[in-house]
C-alpha cells in the first residue's frame, strides 16, 4: 500500500512571488522564512509525487460546468500561463506530472461516489506557481494537480471536501504500491478578498482563529465552525479557498496540525499561513 508521508497546507497569494518587496522588511523576513521551512519539510518527508489540491480561479473550469473537482493526468505540466507571467515574476518552467497516480484517483474516487472530472491540460497561476516555486524550487517532484471550485456557486460543502479528503488518504493506502511515498499539499486562502471591497484588508482575527481551529485535532469542531458563511465574511471572493485545507484535513483525520507560519502583510492582501500535519503520529 502507499503511504501519505507529509500533509501540508499553504497560502499561495501572487505577491508572494510578484511583488513581495512591496511588503515591510519584516513581513519579507517573516515570509522567506516561515516558506523556506515548509519547503524543507516537504522535502524532508522525500515524496515520490505530490497530489495537490487547490482552487481553479475560474480558468480551466467552465463556469457552468457544476464540477467540484477536476484532477490532472498529464505526464508533465508546464507554467505559468501566459497571462500571468508578468504578475507573478516566475521564470516558465516544467514539473512531471503522474498519469498513473492519476488515474487511480479518478477512478477509485468514482467508486465513491465523487463528482470528478479529468483533463489532460491546465493552466496554471498562481494556484500552483506559487508553491512550487517556494517549496520545490527545483521543480523536481512529480505533481498530480487537482483543480477544485471554491468560488461558483453550487460551492462544494466543507463537509464534501473533508470526505473527498478521506477518499484520497484512502486510495492512497489501499490502491497504489508498497512503498510508495505521497504528500498531499493544499493550497488557497487565507483571507482575502480580490477586488471587493475588503481587497485592502486582511482579518488577522479570522485568520488566527482558523489556524487554532486546526491545532485542535477535532475535525467535527473544524466542520461545525469554519463555514462558508463565515468564510465569506472575512473576504468574500477568496477566503473559501480553506476549503483546499479542509479536503487536507479529511486526508489526516484527528491528527492536530502545527502552524508553521502566519504573516498579515496588507501588501500581498492576504493572509499567510503554512502547516503541516504531522504523518508519523
Amino acid at each position: 500500500m502507499g503511504e501519505i508521508v507529509t500533509t501540508i497546507a499553504v497560502s499561495h497569494a501572487p505577491g508572494l512571488t510578484g511583488w513581495l518587496d512591496k511588503a515591510t522588511e519584516e513581513e519579507q523576513d517573516s515570509l522567506n522564512s516561515g516558506y523556506d521551512e515548509m519547503g524543507r519539510l516537504l522535502r524532508a518527508a522525500e515524496p515520490d509525487v505530490i497530489i495537490g489540491i487547490s482552487n481553479d480561479h475560474v480558468l480551466n473550469l467552465p463556469l457552468s460546468s457544476g464540477i467540484d473537482f477536476c484532477v490532472g493526468t498529464a505526464d508533465s505540466w508546464s507554467g505559468p500561463a501566459d497571462w500571468f507571467k508578468d504578475w507573478l515574476n516566475v521564470p516558465d518552467y516544467t514539473v512531471k506530472g503522474n498519469r498513473d497516480v492519476a488515474r487511480t484517483l479518478i477512478n477509485e474516487g468514482s467508486r465513491d461516489g465523487l463528482n470528478l472530472a479529468f483533463k489532460d491540460e491546465l493552466l496554471f497561476d498562481d494556484n500552483w506557481t506559487v508553491p512550487l516555486t517556494r517549496l520545490t524550487p527545483d521543480y523536481d517532484i512529480p505533481l498530480v494537480p487537482i483543480h477544485m471550485n471554491c468560488i461558483v456557486p453550487p460551492i462544494p460543502t466543507p463537509q464534501t471536501c473533508y470526505d473527498f479528503g478521506k477518499s484520497i488518504a484512502r486510495i492512497v493506502r489501499d490502491h497504489r504500491p508498497d512503498g510508495e511515498r505521497v504528500a498531499l499539499m493544499a493550497t488557497g486562502g487565507m483571507s482575502h478578498d480580490p477586488g471587493g471591497p475588503k481587497y485592502f484588508e486582511i482579518d488577522d482575527e479570522f485568520d488566527r482563529w482558523f489556524l487554532d481551529l486546526l491545532t485542535l485535532g477535532d475535525p467535527e469542531k473544524v466542520l461545525a465552525e469554519a463555514t462558508l458563511e463565515r468564510m465569506a465574511a472575512a473576504g468574500d471572493g477568496g477566503t473559501s479557498e480553506l476549503l483546499a485545507w479542509i479536503a487536507a484535513m479529511g486526508a489526516v483525520g484527528d491528527r492536530k496540525a502545527r502552524v508553521v507560519s502566519y504573516t498579515a502583510p496588507l501588501a500581498l492582501r492576504c493572509g499567510m499561513g503554512c502547516v503541516i500535519w504531522d504523518m508519523s503520529e
